[in-house]
């Protein structure tokens, strides 16, 4: 397991993300492109590029969260699919994105990745989301 201490999240997803809540292996960031309910789950892990190489014991807290996160966005924001993916060819940071799709939005059926530039929310609704699901996370986690 590598050391928390040492965790620096990759400056591309300091620039186009802002964090909603600290998870116990994974950081919740929201992207910042209002065209889609789109988060970005990064483990605190330094150094670590693909899923196979987190130890077995935060592979199974990553699909824990995972699930747990998807499920909540898919309830929050009414979703027809939720894509979930770890490409990592730009951004070598091991960061796994959950899009809430849905079959009206811009870009759907395609993936969203290159088709459109990023459109950020007004700052209100950055606090709304982060309000809302931290709310929620915190409750769930209490359980």
């Amino acid at each position: 397991m590598s050391d928390t201490q040492d965790f620096t999240l990759h400056a591309d997803l300091q620039r186009d993300c802002v964090l909603v809540v600290s998870l116990p292996l994974c950081e919740l960031l929201l992207c910042n492109d209002s065209k889609y309910p789109w988060f970005i789950m990064v483990p605190r892990r330094q150094d670590i590029s693909d899923l196979h190489q987190l130890d077995w014991q935060d592979l199974q807290q990553f699909m824990n969260e995972s699930s747990m996160v998807s499920e909540l966005l898919m309830q929050e924001f009414n979703g027809d699919k939720m894509n979930v993916a770890a490409l990592g060819n730009v951004t070598p940071q091991l960061h796994i994105h959950h899009v809430v799709r849905f079959k009206n939005d811009a870009c759907w059926p395609k993936p969203i990745w290159g088709q459109l530039p990023l459109t950020p929310y007004p700052e209100e609704e950055i606090v709304k989301i982060k309000n809302v699901l931290k709310a929620k996370i915190d409750e769930i986690l209490s359980q």
